[in-house]
């Protein structure tokens, strides 16, 4: 499915959460062979003579664009979330800075962490999922996120994304500052690659009804609010993040089924 082969789950497939693949192959953890005979990928020989090859981990690509912190706090929580799920890792990556370096020293934008590599749009094919995040400008994406987004024109013109599940996280500066049109208006990048976007909805039970604090976070993801920039996520923000990455976890785990599209679906 890292190739934008994802498929919509059938009816008949188990409940999230629970294993399609049964028991674990006893032998999983190395292949036992016999001394002078080379293993074999016969699945006719014996079981002892089989080479038994690790199971790949599905890889969601958590995605995001972060100017005070708040979004790379939420996406590592997230990254947790994910990785918490058996047979899936989340893998974090940045999207390029757009601004200058001294518009960024001017605004006191602390540096980002060289340890979170920069995503190039070729590299999207390799994802089996995706959660995009991102704070808020007037209701919208950050510029520097619509501008990744306007450099996958080749991955569109082929629709290599085109089933691959996709969720998104946002952060703002206020109460009514875009937590839910932020997301709203970014599905538009989301419709036209062929993707499936995944809200929450409110799988976080209590905690997306209790009003006994502020909170960030809606059906559509997961959310934070920075006030004027020195407000922190706070716990149940955070707590709501992870749960986004479980959840997402799950949801490609069911789609990972392999299928293809009719060949003519390549607008070239």
């Amino acid at each position: 499915m890292g190739k934008g082969g994802g498929c919509v789950p059938s009816k008949k497939r188990p409940l999230l959460g629970i294993s399609d693949h049964g028991a674990p192959d006893p032998v999983s953890d190395g292949a036992i062979q016999i001394e002078s005979q080379s293993p074999s990928t016969d699945p006719t020989a014996p079981l002892q003579d089989r080479i038994v090859q690790p199971i790949k981990k599905l890889r969601i690509f958590i995605v995001f664009y972060s100017t005070y912190g708040h979004i790379e706090m939420l996406a590592r929580r997230m990254k947790e979330g994910v990785d918490g799920i058996d047979g899936v890792e989340g893998v974090l990556y940045r999207v390029q800075e757009t601004l200058l370096p001294d518009v960024l020293e001017r605004m006191k934008v602390p540096a980002k962490d060289d340890r979170i590599p920069v995503i190039s749009a070729e590299e999207l094919v390799e994802a089996d999922g995706f959660l995009f995040g991102f704070p808020t400008r007037y209701g919208c994406m950050a510029a520097q996120m619509k501008a990744f987004f306007d450099s996958t024109g080749g991955l569109w013109r082929e629709q290599k994304l085109a089933g691959v599940p996709a969720g998104f996280f946002v952060s703002t500066g206020t109460q009514g500052g875009g937590q839910e049109t932020t997301a709203w208006t970014a599905i538009t990048q989301l419709a036209h690659h062929g993707m499936i976007y995944v809200p929450i909805g409110y799988t976080f039970g209590a905690g997306m009804f209790r009003m006994d604090s502020v909170r960030g976070g809606s059906p559509y993801g997961a959310g934070a609010f920075s006030g004027d920039g020195t407000r922190e996520p706070s716990e149940t923000e955070l707590a709501l993040a992870e749960h986004q990455g479980r959840y997402m976890a799950m949801i490609v785990k069911r789609f990972a089924q392999p299928c293809s599209f009719p060949p003519d679906h390549s607008m070239n």
